[in-house]
């Protein structure tokens, strides 16, 4: 729909509504917009390229609007700056591996409980739609996901403690608000990434600050 505005606002010599998309999929989360007050609109648990004029009634005015924290500023009409999550994840830097041959899947043994948790946790796709549902314009939900990911994994273990300590300063440093747990992040989380990430990397972040040589 908003292409066929901007279809007919091109027509008529207007400047076009500017907002961001790209795999239309929902796989991606560049489609991050407020539809009606809630980010991605009002179906469970999916983005706004998945969000079909069907769940709207005939004559129904659409509300849309770009995402309202500061650390997301607007550039354009809905379009924002959501680089802060790129440096959050570049602060979280990188995983030791060793190189050589492919080894074999069962090489590293994993519970199977602790591999679901990090695909779960995995599933972030970095929207922003936790930040923008929060009244305190937390990321807490999106980087406990970013942590969870790999502290659950034994490849993830050497840098466990540096990543996470790195990552919440990077947080802080944003801008981003402070979390007081009332849950509308994970309400709003279309892949459905669960509050207990923060309570997982809360345990890391103090672990890490008691502990660590850093």
């Amino acid at each position: 729909m908003l292409d066929i505005l901007n279809d007919d606002l091109s027509k008529k010599g207007e400047d076009p509504v500017h907002f961001d998309s790209d795999c239309r999929e929902g796989i991606c989360g560049t489609c991050s917009l407020f539809i009606n007050g809630r980010p991605h609109g009002p179906e469970e648990e999916i983005t706004v390229c998945q969000l079909h004029m069907r769940s709207f009634n005939d004559g129904d005015t659409i509300t849309i609007e770009p995402w309202r924290a500061s650390a997301f500023p607007v550039i354009k009409d809905l379009v924002v700056d959501r680089s802060a999550f790129d440096r959050i994840i570049q602060a979280g830097g990188y995983t030791s591996v060793n190189t050589g041959g492919v080894p074999d899947a069962n090489a590293i043994p994993i519970p199977k409980e602790a591999a679901d948790l990090a695909m779960d946790a995995a599933a972030c796709i970095g929207c922003g739609a936790c930040v923008a549902a929060c009244k305190n314009a937390s990321a807490m939900l999106f980087v406990s996901a970013k942590v969870s990911q790999m502290a659950l994994l034994p490849q993830g273990k050497v840098e466990a403690e540096r990543r996470v300590k790195a990552m919440v300063a990077q947080m802080e440093e944003e801008g981003f608000g402070a979390c007081t747990n009332t849950g509308a992040c994970e309400a709003e989380c279309p892949k459905g990434i669960s509050l207990a990430n923060i309570a997982r990397m809360n345990r890391e972040y103090y672990a890490a600050a008691l502990f660590s040589n850093d």
